[in-house]
């Protein structure tokens, strides 16, 4: 596979660039070095004493082991190999057994921010290039408010495809029926708002007066019919979905400080290259009682609902690959999916302009 920065061997970058994506949560980062493909690129995050995070190049400047075989020190990684020791910026510091440290014995870094428990890279269309704007952030992890836990899925499928499952939640009610599903009926009938604003693409579903799914019964003491909503917010390297619900009546959909049960996911999805791709999600949620209890069982059900996607989104592609299809027929459901590829083919061929 061709890297991703190598844009005068590509007609149209792979990914959009000048970009920050997500490559990890704080949590994963404890004492050893932790490998990760993102954007076709080997990458090797870690986290020193200081409580600084670093990502180099996955290669020893040396004989080309990869630093992640290697073990983390203090004040660096060193290679598993014959004990170079490099530091947070890539620059080889100690060498077993001899004085002088060639310059050229460095090895490639990434930039990477840590916000709000989660990591980011940046991607540019140079190699090293320097960011040119911070990460986003998201409160919601800081909030007391809410509770929360994640984790990270591998799918052996394009990420977009990824995309077009979470920005059309009208399959909720085929694919997650015992989870967080409902009646399929009303998520097929359900009144759509899509909005794009830049480089965002929003989409608001209202579902009023239906029968809670069994993950809201089980975390919230609701006891008859509720106003649900599903609320989007894409961006091309992670998406926002706020969904819950109220008891039938009780409050307006619009209100932004509605109460009731909430579920507030995060989504960052990063190709890991053409064909393959993680998924960085974490749920937070506002128990009224039992909060660790409730936790717990939203986070199981989140589980259980993105393995059930995960094996929905793996055998379409397969079966794209199978039949040779591009594209199949559009139906009402697809306007968000839609117009977000379009969003994400035209900051890619930016990407080409301003490269050249």
């Amino acid at each position: 596979m061709v890297a991703i920065n190598d844009i005068a061997v590509q007609q149209i970058p792979t990914f959009p660039l000048n970009r920050w994506y997500v490559a990890g949560f704080s949590w994963e980062l404890k004492n050893k070095p932790l490998a990760r493909v993102l954007l076709g690129h080997s990458v090797v995050l870690f986290r020193l004493d200081n409580g600084h995070v670093s990502a180099l190049e996955d290669r020893c400047c040396h004989r080309s082991l990869p630093l992640s075989h290697g073990t983390l020190e203090a004040h660096g990684l060193r290679c598993g190999y014959h004990g170079l020791l490099f530091d947070g910026s890539g620059v080889c510091v100690e060498i077993p057994g001899q004085n002088k440290i060639p310059e050229k014995a460095r090895v490639s870094t990434f930039h990477v921010r840590e916000v709000n428990q989660i990591i980011w890279m940046w991607f540019g269309e140079e190699k090293c290039a320097e960011p040119t704007h911070e990460p986003p952030e998201y409160a919601i992890h800081d909030d007391d408010r809410y509770l929360f836990r994640g984790d990270v899925v591998h799918y052996d499928a394009p990420y977009q495809l990824i995309h077009d499952n979470l920005l059309d939640l009208s399959h909720l009610g085929y694919v997650h029926l015992q989870t967080i599903g409902g009646n399929a009926h009303i998520h097929m009938n359900a009144k759509m708002q899509v909005h794009s604003d830049g480089e965002v693409v929003r989409v608001v579903r209202h579902l009023p007066d239906s029968d809670p799914p069994p993950t809201y019964v089980a975390a919230y003491p609701f006891t008859g019919k509720v106003d649900r909503w599903q609320e989007i917010e894409f961006h091309v390297s992670h998406l926002l979905i706020w969904t819950g619900a109220v008891a039938a009546g009780t409050a307006s959909l619009s209100d932004p400080d509605r109460d009731g049960f909430h579920m507030r996911g995060f989504h960052g999805i990063t190709p890991e290259s053409e064909t393959t791709s993680h998924y960085f999600w974490t749920m937070a949620t506002n128990p009224a009682s039992n909060e660790e209890q409730v936790l717990a069982k939203v986070i199981e059900q989140t589980e259980l609902t993105f393995e059930e996607d995960r094996v929905v989104i793996e055998a379409q592609y397969k079966n794209l690959v199978r039949f040779d299809s591009p594209a199949g027929v559009d139906i009402h459901v697809d306007v968000g999916a839609n117009r977000a590829r379009r969003l994400v083919e035209l900051l890619r061929r930016n990407s080409l302009s301003k490269s050249n």
